[in-house]
C-alpha cells in the first residue's frame, strides 16, 4: 500500500486553480479531480479546499455561482476568473522551473564543484 502524501504548504492554492483551469467545478469535484490526478496519494482535506476556494474569491481569482449538481443538490460551481487564468499561467510555469531545479538537486549524484 502506498502512503499518501500530505499537499505541501503554499501548493493547494495552485492545485485548485489548476483543477479549474479544465472546467468549472464543485468542491467535490475539485476533490474527486485532484485524487484522480494523483492516483489517490495526494492526501487532500476537504475544509482545506474550501479554504483555498475561500481565499482565491476574495483574491478575485474564482468566482462562484450557485447551482445544482448531477446528484440534485445545491453546490456552488468555481471558475476562474481572468485575473485567475493569468495567475495559472504564470504561477504554474514558476512552480514547474522550480520543481525541475529541486529534482535536478536531489537526483544530483556528485557534489558542486
Amino acid at each position: 500500500m502506498t502512503e499518501m502524501m500530505p499537499v505541501l504548504k503554499g501548493n493547494l492554492d495552485m492545485l485548485v486553480l489548476k483543477a479549474l483551469s479544465w472546467s468549472e467545478m464543485h468542491g467535490f469535484e475539485i476533490l474527486d479531480w485532484l485524487e484522480q490526478r494523483s492516483g489517490g496519494k495526494l492526501d487532500v482535506d476537504d475544509s482545506a479546499v474550501y479554504q483555498a476556494l475561500h481565499r482565491l474569491e476574495e483574491r478575485d481569482l474564482v468566482r462562484a455561482e450557485w447551482g445544482v449538481s448531477d446528484k440534485n443538490r445545491r453546490v456552488r460551481f468555481y471558475r476562474l476568473t481572468a485575473v485567475g487564468r493569468a495567475h495559472v499561467r504564470t504561477d504554474a510555469s514558476r512552480w514547474t522551473e522550480y520543481a525541475e531545479l529541486l529534482l535536478g538537486i536531489m537526483s544530483g549524484d556528485r557534489k558542486p564543484a
